[in-house]
């Protein structure tokens, strides 16, 4: 599940830890109710783990924290609107985040280096509270989406991405997965 609302929604947020409004976290809580799962695991910065408390004391399940479940570090990019970056800089990322990372900023591979660990870490019957650069990334790993393939996904404020994973023998560590 993508985290609600933030404040300072439409910036490039990234490792900033900007909080959920209280309409955000609220619509988490509400979407989780119709969810079956065990355990919850959330990124660790506040708009992700704050819903995440919330949804896991009304549920009675386990809470566990896992930065690896965190957005694209935007580097010198953390917190701008995008309107105000340079254009062309700002094209040539979406284009290709791998070769043009956000300045001082985390490469594609890398975020997808991360989550493929922490999707690795997942138990069965887990809710992942976290952010859509993540669930794209976890969508290239299991599905083997391109970048512009993952951009492609609509995934707005408290958006539900199911995954049912197998773990296997894919070539380099990667896992299965199937879009519920």
């Amino acid at each position: 599940m993508r985290h609600g609302a933030p404040q300072l929604a439409g910036r490039l947020l990234g490792h900033m830890d900007a909080p959920s409004l209280p309409e955000g976290l609220a619509l988490c809580v509400e979407r989780a109710r119709a969810l079956d799962f065990t355990q919850l695991v959330t990124s660790d910065l506040s708009r992700a783990r704050s819903p995440g408390a919330v949804i896991a004391a009304e549920r009675g399940v386990p809470q566990r924290e896992d930065a690896r479940w965190r957005e694209l570090n935007f580097g010198a990019w953390e917190g701008a609107d995008p309107a105000t970056l340079d254009q062309q800089a700002l094209s040539r990322f979406w284009d290709d985040p791998d070769a043009f990372p956000p300045p001082d900023g985390e490469r594609w591979s890398d975020l997808c280096d991360r989550v493929r660990g922490a999707l690795d870490a997942l138990e069965p019957d887990a809710l992942v509270i976290c952010h859509a650069g993540a669930m794209r990334a976890a969508l290239s790993i299991t599905c083997n989406f391109n970048v512009r393939q993952g951009w492609a996904v609509d995934l707005p404020y408290g958006a539900v991405l199911s995954l049912r994973l197998w773990p296997g023998d894919a070539p380099s560590g990667q896992i299965t997965g199937l879009l519920a």
